[in-house]
């Protein structure tokens, strides 16, 4: 309740959507109110996830499954109690982001329920609910659990990362595997022309030498399947080539969109430290120091934020002074004798 008691009035649902949502808030009193209570709700979220996964993985040793059934089960409906409750409470409360804001509330809400980490949240609890029919195979829903791994997509710097790659290169991946396709298709139908006659049980169609085309180009070579004949083996070396230039272009272009995220993101908490230097509330060298951190230590966007509303708060608790009288400065004003150094301080 100590969050709810400061000055400034802040709803119930506001300070938990900060808490459960992006750190998209440039109110002071507001991040500081959520920043504290977000990091502990994220890591007891983290944990469970994790304990869910280790659980089903457990589970499925006979013995261990069999001697602790009946924990397995509790935990199993404390973890779906609260994957449940927080996925009620963001649905609630996504009206308060900047985007669903302006629309109804009720549009809000099902455009939400429709994005990846929404359907992702959805996934975890869906087995348990789904096992309280009787035609279902519990068997299945047991291993269904692991989806809740999908949760940690939202805590994990590294794996948004790499989604926002995906779906920034995602008509270039795209266009790439088509291309792929049709050399699979084309590499089946030859493999098939020149095979066919000498081995009619692994080249007998083209769906059949279709299983030989993809272990080939993509250099897997498992071996159960080979070519005898010598057009077949010159088609096989020829493929196997071919597939080293495009296996590896997917993954290029992959490399290349992540690559361009990460500069993204620093780009983004660049600005956010160069507006706050603008502002005077961070000199040149603590910029710096930010950015060189920001790098070093890949933090997502809500750590960045929180280390410069702490050095915000550290320059406002103590303004710099001036070197020759000893007096504070401050963007508003200065001493009349500070000299040089204190007007550019006043027009930071």
């Amino acid at each position: 309740m100590r969050f709810l008691s400061i000055s400034t009035p802040l709803s119930l649902r506001r300070l938990l959507y900060l808490v459960l949502g992006p750190a998209e808030s440039h109110d002071e009193a507001e991040h500081r109110r959520a920043i504290s209570l977000a990091k502990v709700v994220d890591l007891g979220l983290i944990c469970l996830i994790v304990a869910n996964v280790l659980a089903v993985v457990l589970e499925s040793e006979p013995a261990i499954g069999a001697a602790y059934r009946r924990w397995f089960r509790a935990f199993e409906l404390i973890s779906v109690v609260a994957f449940t409750l927080e996925y009620g409470l963001r649905l609630w409360t996504i009206v308060e982001s900047s985007e669903a804001s302006l629309a109804r509330p009720w549009r809000a809400r099902l455009r939400y329920l429709v994005t990846p980490l929404a359907l992702a949240d959805l996934a975890a609890i869906l087995p348990f609910y789904l096992s309280l029919w009787p035609w279902v195979d519990l068997r299945m829903l047991r291993v269904l659990r692991l989806l809740s791994v999908l949760k940690l997509t939202r805590y994990s710097t590294s794996i948004t990362l790499l989604l926002d790659a995906l779906r920034r290169e995602s008509r270039a991946i795209g266009a790439a595997m088509f291309v792929l396709f049709l050399l699979l298709m084309v590499a089946a139908s030859l493999a098939y022309l020149a095979e066919h006659r000498a081995q009619p049980v692994a080249f007998g169609t083209i769906p059949a030498a279709l299983w030989w085309a993809v272990v080939t180009m993509t250099t897997v070579g498992y071996g159960d399947v080979v070519p005898i004949t010598p057009l077949g083996k010159l088609l096989g070396g020829a493929i196997a080539i071919i597939g080293i230039g495009m296996v590896a272009l997917p993954a290029g272009l992959l490399a290349s969109g992540f690559s361009e995220q990460l500069h993204e993101r620093e780009r983004l908490f660049e600005a956010e430290v160069e507006r706050r230097l603008a502002d005077g509330v961070l000199d040149e060298a603590e910029r710096q120091q930010l950015i060189e951190l920001r790098k070093r230590l890949g933090l997502r966007a809500r750590d960045a934020s929180a280390i410069v509303h702490l050095v915000s708060r550290q320059q406002h608790a103590h303004p710099p002074h001036c070197p020759h009288c000893g007096l504070p400065l401050t963007p508003a004003a200065g001493p009349s004798h500070a000299g040089p150094r204190a007007k550019g301080w006043q027009a930071w």
